[in-house]
């Protein structure tokens, strides 16, 4: 069997956690080398790093430089979309994202994490969440960017945007977790899926990933979110497994309980291929395929 290739297109590496720092509180060391280590060893050659702001992009970009297998995207997050508000001016906020992205040159693989959140309202309410969103789609025209998308019970309005524009954009969805007819809609618009552990959470999430086309698949894992939970229904189907230890009693060979890794990416991977009743190796190889195509063209067959 050839060695399974990874690349995680969501990882949110700059969060505190991985410094050991959980609600403003230190528990244990930095050990993010620890959790790159352990990423490497399980066959992900690439992990981006998601910007969720202008100051979290930059952060996202600066610690893509350490690696040459780490690389970012650079984009305003809907919860955060006040943060245009506070700038000289939304237009001013707008222009350094958009130099941001210049900067990075050749690290920076998609314009987002952008896109609208409606279940979380309390951060940032409809009507803004649309305006900097199309603002933030008008930078990412102007680049020619990929984009990286969030849509949390705002499907309609998302796509209605997007088919509106007449976008002639390539993309991702991700951490996808609505109905095959919405997953075709988006596919239908030019745009590929991604899947993590919040994608394969319940039955219906099951039945969902069983219709996606594999050539349209991309997997990520959104850690230190989105770890698969035994009480998740694609649980049953992981082969691989990590000893994890709570946060208070960390060591440096142990995954952290309920802090997600890019290393569990090859869960995701298991699962899609048990539910999907695909060979797990030419399922790994079309979806590693996909995610050249779409953020590494340079390097894609």
């Amino acid at each position: 069997m050839a060695k399974r290739r990874f690349i995680d297109i969501g990882a949110n590496l700059i969060d505190s956690t991985y410094s050991g720092i959980y609600h403003s509180k230190t528990v244990h060391q930095y050990d993010l080398d620890n959790v790159l280590k352990r990423a490497w060893a399980v066959g992900l050659e690439k992990i981006i790093i998601t910007g969720t702001s202008y100051e979290d992009s930059k952060k996202a970009y600066n610690l893509s430089q350490t690696d040459k297998r780490l690389f970012c995207t650079v984009g305003c997050h809907p919860t955060n979309c006040l943060e245009f508000e506070k700038d000289e001016s939304a237009d001013s906020y707008a222009e350094k994202l958009c130099q941001l992205y210049k900067d990075c040159g050749s690290k920076v693989k998609a314009f987002g994490e952008i896109g609208l959140d409606f279940d979380r309202l309390n951060f940032c309410g409809k009507d803004e969440q649309i305006k900097y969103f199309e603002k933030q789609l008008t930078i990412a025209e102007s680049l020619k960017a990929p984009l990286f998308l969030h849509c949390r019970a705002a499907f309609q309005e998302l796509s209605d945007i997007i088919r509106k524009r007449d976008l002639h954009l390539s993309g991702v969805v991700h951490s996808f977790d609505g109905t095959p007819e919405q997953a075709n809609d988006l596919i239908e618009l030019g745009f590929y899926i991604g899947i993590n552990g919040c994608s394969l959470k319940t039955n219906d999430n099951l039945d969902t990933v069983k219709t996606i086309a594999n050539n349209k698949i991309l997997i990520e894992t959104d850690a230190p979110w989105c770890d698969i939970r035994a009480t998740h229904a694609g649980y049953k189907y992981v082969i691989t497994k990590f000893d994890a230890v709570k946060k208070e009693k960390w060591k440096e060979n142990a995954m952290v309980k309920g802090r997600n890794e890019p290393s569990t990416i090859c869960q995701i991977l298991e699962i899609l291929a048990a539910v999907k009743e695909e060979d797990i190796d030419q399922l790994n190889e079309q979806i590693y395929d996909n995610t050249l195509q779409l953020f590494f063209p340079d390097e894609h067959c």
